[in-house]
């Protein structure tokens, strides 16, 4: 095995408190109350943070290390289906696009929530309606996330979770 330092510290404690707050709004607090709101502000600032971490932040954090590629996606689809084994240090394609696709709903998701709790868009409908399907596509696209995880790591024999875990990728040597 060969062990690489992969996931720096903002990284890993991003990860794990983002699905910690999300699954204590999603199941556990209640919708309507305060807390629910002051763990939504909570998730759009860790988003926040994770932006700016996207282009300040260590090398396997950089966007510029994991662009969103429709190629890239298909050619790791096609690895999948041929058996390939292509070893990622950082995130895959198709992590690179649900990472996206995840920090895109979470924001829309801060935003509609926010709306529902103004002035000017209070008892309107489509903020809710919003809020509400933004809700269950992450919802969605986290059940997608573990099952990818879950996986790639079996197919590739590289522990992942223990990996956002630790820091460290454990890649079989060939």
């Amino acid at each position: 095995m060969t062990r690489i330092r992969v996931w720096d510290p903002l990284v890993r404690v991003f990860h794990w408190s983002l699905a910690a707050l999300f699954i204590a709004n999603a199941l556990f607090v209640d919708d309507d109350g305060k807390l629910h709101i002051w763990i939504g502000y909570a998730i759009v600032a860790w988003v926040a943070i994770r932006l700016v971490w996207g282009f300040v932040g260590t090398r396997y954090a950089r966007f510029s290390s994991f662009p969103p590629s429709s190629g890239a996606a298909v050619a790791q689809l096609t690895d999948i289906a041929t058996g390939r084994k292509r070893q990622h240090l950082g995130h895959t394609p198709l992590g690179a696009l649900m990472i996206y696709n995840l920090l895109l709903a979470l924001l829309v998701i801060g935003l509609s929530g926010h709306l529902m709790t103004t002035d000017m868009f209070w008892g309107l409908e489509w903020p809710e309606e919003l809020h509400e399907a933004s809700v269950a596509w992450a919802e969605v696209s986290v059940v997608l996330h573990i099952a990818a995880v879950i996986f790639e790591s079996r197919r590739l024999g590289i522990n992942l979770p223990r990996s956002m875990v630790t820091g460290y990728k454990e890649l079989p040597t060939e």
